[in-house]
């Protein structure tokens, strides 16, 4: 699960940069997991992007389409001018 959030993260900041924005100007994220459990062990990496001021978030436990995903982020950003 650490390296798939990783990955989502590298994924997402990839997107955002393309769309003109960035992880920074990130203000709300959804986490999704199969279980709840999982997401202590993702805290630091999420915590190394996000810093001391992080986005409102929301951890949601559910079923991912394929049992070989371990978690799902889904952001909102701001697109600065």
């Amino acid at each position: 699960v650490i390296e798939q959030c990783r990955s989502s993260l590298h994924i997402i900041e990839k997107a955002l940069v393309e769309a003109g924005s960035s992880l920074t100007e990130v203000v709300r994220v959804t986490y999704m997991l199969p279980s709840a459990a999982d997401f202590e062990s993702c805290w630091p990496v999420l915590s190394a992007v996000f810093g001391d001021d992080p986005p409102a978030a929301t951890m949601v436990e559910c079923g991912l389409i394929d049992p070989a995903y371990k978690i799902e982020i889904e952001v909102t950003a701001l697109l600065r001018p």
